[in-house]
């Protein structure tokens, strides 16, 4: 019995180790989502119902911040308009760019690997400050553009001077960048069965008809992912409206992203609780679009 209990002990001792080893290498990640993401939304929360500046002692007022955004804010509800406009310019632009790229690139030809890189390569570089500072150089009055388009119109364009183009131009920014979506509309693409474009050639299938009949329906549950994906990433947007316009929302502001009013709400103004309510408005509104976007899941995604 006693070397029966000497032999069992250690096997068991291992079997417990065992047990708890997944633990310790998800702990890392346990650590950072507890602490980095977790508690900062949980403390958003908190310090949105006070009044909370870093030079002067909180106050509680309950959903006060909540109330003078929704009724007294009218920054709030042009950032919201801002945004809005934003996620329509700039998703479908990047989702159609992608798939489009990726149909052009599904292809065995020689160098095709070389030509995927280059056009992935935006994605890795694009949300930088250097990019946002080579696009404002490269759209302004004096710009790159204006002077290529000097023989056509006399007249430069003010493109992040005027109302009405900034936005659309700082959309450009972040439309080149669909190396992501791209990837794996390829991966999508590969997996669609060969066959079914040869049986739709033989009864006289066009381009256009193989394209919306058999790859479209493949494809959309990539769709599906990439617009969701997409939608939640760029309602997040700040780097480059920021770097390009020192700070400020572009004239008029027509370039006042949700993410930029937030900025200056908490940490030009101080309003730490206020700024932390509009970000907590941000997640709803991001929450209520997924949740729209899963609806209509149902109708347009086909798994078959």
């Amino acid at each position: 019995m006693t070397r029966t209990k000497m032999r069992t002990e250690p096997d068991l001792m291992k079997k417990g180790w065992k047990k708890h080893t997944g633990i310790l290498f998800v702990l890392p990640w346990l650590l950072g989502m507890t602490f980095f993401q977790l508690w900062p939304i949980v403390h958003s929360i908190i310090i949105s119902l006070f009044d909370y500046s870093i030079f002067r002692e909180k106050e509680f007022i309950g959903f006060g911040n909540f109330a003078e955004l929704l009724f007294d804010d009218d920054a709030f509800w042009q950032s919201i308009k801002v945004t809005l406009k934003f996620v329509f310019y700039t998703v479908p632009s990047r989702i159609i760019f992608a798939l489009l790229i990726a149909t052009i690139l599904n292809r065995s030809t020689k160098g095709i690997g070389i030509y995927r890189v280059i056009y992935y390569a935006p994605s890795l570089i694009g949300n930088s400050v250097a990019i946002a500072i080579i696009w404002k150089a490269i759209f302004d009055k004096n710009g790159i553009v204006n002077l290529l388009l000097s023989n056509i119109i006399h007249n430069k364009p003010l493109w992040l001077g005027n109302p009405k183009l900034a936005l659309p131009t700082i959309s450009l920014l972040l439309i080149w960048q669909f190396g992501s979506s791209m990837v794996i509309f390829l991966a999508g693409l590969k997996q669609i069965p060969k066959e079914q474009y040869e049986v739709a050639s033989l009864d006289g299938a066009g381009v256009l008809t193989k394209f919306f009949k058999i790859t479209i329906p493949h494809l959309s549950p990539l769709i599906f992912f990439n617009v969701l994906m997409q939608m939640i990433t760029i309602f997040q947007y700040f780097t480059g409206p920021f770097v390009i316009y020192n700070g400020q929302a572009g004239p008029a502001d027509s370039c006042l992203l949700l993410g930029i009013h937030i900025y200056r709400s908490a940490f030009n103004m101080f309003r730490l609780g206020y700024g932390s309510a509009l970000s907590i408005m941000l997640g709803l509104m991001v929450g209520l679009v997924t949740i729209f976007i899963f609806r209509v899941e149902k109708k347009t995604v086909f798994y078959g």
